[in-house]
């Protein structure tokens, strides 16, 4: 899940972990059959999706070409299913082992690319605020 914010911030135990100014918010979530192929393609259209206001208003410039920053945030939650019941069932999202080593390759690749990235912090409670600009929000599977 892509937002493209003006600020972001995510806490921890009342600490800022994590902080951009105007750039893009990323949650991940992680399923069992992601790899790091998917994580390395997920950074790639993180850094090169056209999102950000070309200076007519229009959204045509990407990360890559204008800068800005990334948050980025693990999130299982994204795998909840509520098709039964009205407790979730966290089936779907992958283990915390294997999670954190593909968001790892994601934050990674990212600063590979360029990217100026921030992250929260994985298996921790986190606060996360958020501006979201436009607002745009979109989800991105790869």
């Amino acid at each position: 899940m892509v937002q493209r914010v003006t600020r972001a911030t995510v806490r921890v135990d009342d600490e800022i972990v994590g902080s951009i100014g105007a750039g893009l918010c990323v949650l991940v979530g992680v399923t069992h059959d992601d790899d790091e192929a998917r994580a390395r393609k997920l950074a790639d259209k993180l850094s090169n999706l056209r999102v950000l206001d070309d200076g007519t208003g229009a959204m045509n410039v990407s990360l890559a070409e204008g800068g800005g920053a990334l948050l980025v945030v693990s999130q299982f939650t994204l795998y909840g299913d509520t098709s039964r019941g009205r407790r979730p069932s966290w089936v779907a999202a992958a283990r915390p082992e294997h999670a954190e080593s593909l968001i790892d390759v994601v934050v990674s690749e990212l600063r590979d690319l360029g990217a100026q990235v921030t992250t929260g912090r994985f298996r921790a409670h986190m606060l996360v605020e958020l501006v979201n600009d436009g607002p745009v929000t979109l989800t991105i599977d790869v």
